[in-house]
C-alpha cells in the first residue's frame, strides 16, 4: 500500500528546510575556501570541507525528490 500524500504545511517545511541547507552549504563551503585558501591549510583539510559540503547538497537533493514525488502523488 502506497503511503498516504502528505499535507501542504508538512511539504512548505521541507520546503524551508531544503532552501536552509542550500544556503548553509553553500556559505559555509565558500567561507572555509576562503578562510583555508588564507591561511594554507593543507589540501586534504579542505578536502574533507568538500566531502561535508557534497553530503549537505546530496541530502537537499533527496529531500527534494520527496517532496516533487509526495506533490505528484
Amino acid at each position: 500500500m502506497a503511503p498516504a500524500p502528505r499535507k501542504p504545511q508538512d511539504d512548505r517545511a521541507q520546503v524551508k528546510l531544503v532552501s536552509i541547507t542550500l544556503v548553509a552549504t553553500m556559505g559555509g563551503w565558500l567561507l572555509v575556501q576562503m578562510i583555508g585558501g588564507e591561511y594554507g591549510w593543507p589540501p586534504k583539510f579542505i578536502f574533507l570541507f568538500d566531502l561535508m559540503a557534497l553530503a549537505g547538497f546530496v541530502f537537499a537533493l533527496i529531500t527534494t525528490y520527496r517532496i516533487w514525488r509526495n506533490r505528484r502523488g
